[in-house]
């Protein structure tokens, strides 16, 4: 007999469904609820409820896994290929050579914007921020592909997706050099995606961007780490757009202006520019973990901690390895790098931070090395924005194809005046 769960509110006893991932995740049915007994239930933030069933990505916090389709993340990290993953989150298994080739295919195709879009570029402030463009330029693609409004078949849907990809990281790149006054670097259909994409953002005239492959790769990591991650505020974001029937440009749009808040996308920002204070400043590690730990201090140390990890974030420890691996290619070295590293051997040893579970998660890593690469730090929410679009596509898809699927319209616990009568302006 299925497992029940009962809840008693006075002398009534109700009970309510218990249903079980493939994981073991256990979750009470409340769909019900309200039409058999008259109550809601109240969780700020829905950090204790579950609004989808899903496929796409497992997370175990405690244990400090992700997968991906069921693969764990550290696989991809050798042979790192974002065209492959952002087909396998979208489509469910791992492309054939042959589809593959075919999605590489139509990213190529579909690199270039229209001229339309590109003229729009020229009306834009210089210091206009690049989410921001991103968010409307996105949104603003529905007018110029209006035959995707309507996504009918798997097909339709990675077409719509290959553009989608494609032209993501071709306003990422317009955006930061119209900020900073330089012409236009049109894609180049012979590079490889993440190739491209620096191409675009550093070539000069007469002088192309040449990548390593240490850098190519550490990029293409970069994307894959951030493909998805369950239902965070963007996704969440891309969901509840995508339950009214919205169209995909527009469910994508409404989750890059998600993903711009700092306790989101702009989280790796705000541990660049704590590294960069303790460096200005002249604190040491040791100051900053002292001074984190006091509560009575305003100083906050950013990068630890996660909402769902309660262990090693391993998408955090794949990009320490990586940081590695790129600042030694590039012979290069950098204080902040030495700074995040000294913090986390520190914070590692320190019964504070093992007690309570504060462990460096992804954003610890990642502005470094975007940083390495020659990433400015108003770009790397957009990169996050260019590695999570898969993941979004991935997600109103699953949305989309299931037949139970309901425009969400969460309820609320009205706290406000009771009946009250309006007053003429002359009786205020």
């Amino acid at each position: 007999m299925a497992e029940k769960a009962v809840l008693t509110v006075g002398d009534q006893r109700y009970e309510l469904p218990v249903l079980e991932g493939t994981e073991g995740e256990r979750a009470i049915d409340i769909t019900r609820l309200r039409d058999d007994t008259g109550l809601l239930t109240y969780d700020p933030a829905l950090g204790n409820t579950a609004v989808c069933k899903s496929a796409i990505t497992f997370i175990d916090g405690d244990k400090g896994i992700l997968r991906y389709r069921g693969i764990p993340i550290e696989q991809f990290a050798s042979r790192p290929n974002f065209v492959e993953v952002a087909w396998m989150l979208i489509f469910g298994r791992l492309p054939r050579q042959e589809e593959l080739n075919r999605f590489s295919d139509l990213l190529t195709c579909n690199e270039l914007l229209h001229e339309g879009v590109g003229y729009q570029f020229q009306h834009l402030p210089p210091g206009a921020p690049p989410m921001a463009i991103l968010s409307a330029t996105l949104s603003n693609l529905a007018c110029y592909h209006p035959t995707f409004l309507a996504i009918e078949g798997e097909e339709s849907l990675e077409e719509a997706a290959a553009r989608l990809i494609s032209k993501v990281r071709t306003i990422a790149a317009f955006s930061y050099r119209r900020a900073l006054g330089l012409p236009f670097n049109y894609p180049d259909p012979r590079l490889r995606y993440c190739a491209n994409f620096l191409h675009m953002m550093f070539s000069i005239p007469y002088q192309q961007y040449i990548v390593t492959p240490e850098v190519e790769d550490a990029l293409n990591l970069v994307f894959i780490l951030h493909g998805d991650h369950e239902q965070n505020c963007s996704t969440s974001t891309a969901r509840v757009v995508g339950s009214a029937k919205a169209n995909l440009f527009a469910s994508c749009a409404a989750a890059v202006c998600a993903l711009w808040g700092p306790l989101h996308g702009g989280a790796n920002v705000e541990v660049m520019e704590m590294l960069k204070r303790i460096h200005k400043g002249g604190l040491s590690p040791e100051d900053c973990i002292r001074e984190a730990k006091d509560k009575t201090n305003p100083f906050r140390l950013y990068g630890f901690g996660h909402r769902v990890y309660r262990n090693y974030d391993p998408r955090a420890k794949i990009l320490h390895e990586a940081c590695d691996r790129v600042f030694t290619q590039l012979k290069r070295k950098d204080p902040l790098l030495d700074i995040a590293r000294k913090l986390e051997e520190l914070a590692l040893s320190d019964p504070y931070f093992i007690d309570r579970k504060l462990y460096p998660n992804v954003d610890f890593y990642s502005g470094i090395l975007l940083r390495a690469i020659g990433i400015p730090t108003d770009m790397f929410t957009v990169c996050f924005a260019i590695g999570r679009l898969p993941g979004w596509i991935a997600q109103w898809k699953e949305q989309h194809d299931d037949p139970t699927s309901k425009i969400c319209r969460p309820r609320q616990v009205y706290t406000g005046p009771n009946e009250t009568d309006y007053l003429p302006m002359e009786k205020r």
